[in-house]
């Protein structure tokens, strides 16, 4: 019988390096095959962004990436998972998120990343607001029609057989 994999959640304003949330989530261990990651930077908007703010309810935020991370440890035969977002000013260039999925073969580490993005941007109780380079008021960014879309081809899918 394996361990329990116990996800690593984190919700941040600091910064993060990849490369050292990689090596966390596989040093010493002879049974990951593959790890995937995925990370998010904060875009310019072609030179119109100063900086995205990111807000979020402490607790709820991590309560719900820890609710997806558990269903794709329920939907694939995982080793670890990492998933760091961070919250406040970020600036063009910066990291906002990071999903780091590790697993014996390839094929499920890539569709648990992707399946962790895909409800990190649709279902993660975060709200982005922009700060405009022209100082215009951009209110509160709205969901988009192809973040639902991509989210709901998960459930088309069924659940997974580990």
């Amino acid at each position: 019988m394996s361990t329990p994999v116990v996800p690593h959640i984190s919700v941040q304003r600091e910064d993060f390096d990849i490369a050292s949330e990689v090596t966390a989530l596989s040093a010493g261990r002879s049974d990951i095959g593959a790890v995937v990651t995925f990370s998010g930077l904060c875009r310019d908007e072609g030179g119109t962004l100063v900086a995205l703010e990111l807000e979020h309810y402490p607790g709820m935020a991590e309560a719900e990436i820890g609710r997806i991370a558990a269903e794709a440890l329920q939907r694939w035969p995982l080793s670890g998972l990492r998933v760091i977002h961070r919250h406040g000013k970020i600036l063009p260039g910066e990291n906002i998120v990071l999903v780091a999925a590790a697993s014996a073969h390839r094929q499920a580490a890539f569709e648990a990343a992707s399946f962790l993005m895909d409800f990190l941007k649709t279902n993660a109780p975060f709200w982005k607001k922009e700060h405009r380079r022209d100082g215009k008021e951009s209110g509160w960014v709205e969901a988009k029609a192809s973040d639902d879309a991509a989210q709901s081809r998960w459930a088309r899918q069924g659940d997974r057989k580990r």
